[in-house]
């Protein structure tokens, strides 16, 4: 079988699985509204690996949409270690978002299933796969089997995820309009797949870059942890993420010219992120941008900002892909990976 086959059908099918998720969280409006109409003293998003960098995206843009406190944890620290999670003796005062691809993954399912025997509070779940434990223990299960994947490393599940964790956001925040522009994320995720996979096979087939940094603040962060992993998993290269101005902070030192920086750029701190990509790439590194416009890769959606997240990852996803291949490595067979974690826990 041809090298990334797999991973590559999941890459450039991936916008109608975008779609089904925003069908999943629209039909499942009337169970969760009730839920998000609770004033909770804290919103939890929780996942391990790929799930957990989507919890980061997903809770710093609840918070930033519903002004309600959200935080992320590692599927595995809500297990082992809830007292640095949850406090208080209060039931029914925390809403837990549990994500995860295969709704099987040890950890999450553990803590889940602890969540709800402390009667914590009421549990959604953002999955692919709703036959596996996880979908079980919701009190509203949101589904999309249209991001179910052959491949081990997470590239549509995990754009379709977001998109049900950005609409569950923008549906918390009562913003009807925000919703209504969600549905011109699909034909935008096509447009930029047609559009720059030249661009993301060139920079890819590149070898002599050695270090990838990825640069996100906001809820973009969470989003530039996963496309960091993305390279990691299918390329075997050194690479990390940050936020812009953390970059600076000593980072800055291991940038050469064999280093590439990318930035995921927001429109409302655009100089301030604009300055740090010039200053690495007066250090001899090259640079990678992607933003709304004026970047390597500008999306020109015509879509809010806050809910238009998900259209940074098939560009950085192809590159990723591409460099796999270049280095004679398969896509869809990570080294030393398997899709699902299972522990004896």
């Amino acid at each position: 079988m041809e090298k990334g086959i797999h991973t590559r059908t999941e890459i450039f099918s991936q916008p109608e699985a975008w779609a089904d998720a925003l069908e999943v969280v629209q039909q499942a409006a009337p169970n969760l509204l009730p839920l998000l109409s609770v004033d909770y003293r804290q919103v939890l998003f929780t996942g391990c690996g790929s799930t957990y960098y989507l919890s980061l995206a997903a809770a710093a843009l609840f918070q930033e949409l519903t002004g309600r406190i959200a935080r992320a944890v590692p599927g595995g620290e809500l297990l082992l270690n809830p007292s640095t999670v949850v406090t208080g003796i209060n039931t029914g005062d925390t809403l837990l978002v549990a994500i995860s691809r295969s709704g099987s993954t040890t950890e999450t399912v553990r803590a889940v299933e602890q969540f709800k025997r402390q009667n914590r509070g009421p549990v959604i779940v953002i999955t692919n796969y709703g036959d596996q434990p996880l979908a079980g223990l919701a009190d509203v299960p949101l589904v999309i089997e249209k991001g179910q994947e052959e491949s081990v490393a997470q590239t549509r599940s995990f754009a379709s995820m977001v998109v049900a964790a950005t609409a569950l956001a923008a549906l918390a925040s009562g913003d009807e309009q925000l919703l209504k522009k969600m549905e011109k994320l699909p034909d935008a995720g096509r447009k930029l797949l047609a559009v720059y996979e030249p661009v993301a096979r060139k920079f890819g087939e590149n070898l002599a870059y050695d270090r990838f940094y990825f640069l996100g603040s906001g809820n973009r962060y969470g989003l530039a942890c996963e496309v960091n992993l993305k390279m990691k998993e299918m390329t075997l290269t050194h690479s990390e993420p940050f936020h812009f101005l953390e970059f600076r902070h000593g980072p800055m030192s291991m940038v050469t010219g064999s280093a590439v920086v990318v930035g995921l750029l927001s429109e409302k701190n655009f100089s301030h992120e604009s300055a740090v990509l010039n200053e690495m790439q007066a250090k001899g590194g090259s640079i990678f941008t992607l933003a709304e416009t004026g970047a390597t890769v500008s999306f020109e959606s015509g879509i809010p900002e806050s809910v238009r997240g998900v259209l940074y990852l098939p560009v950085l996803q192809l590159i990723a892909f591409y460099r796999s291949l270049a280095k004679g490595l398969d896509p869809d067979c990570p080294t030393n990976l398997t899709a699902v974690v299972k522990l004896d826990l």
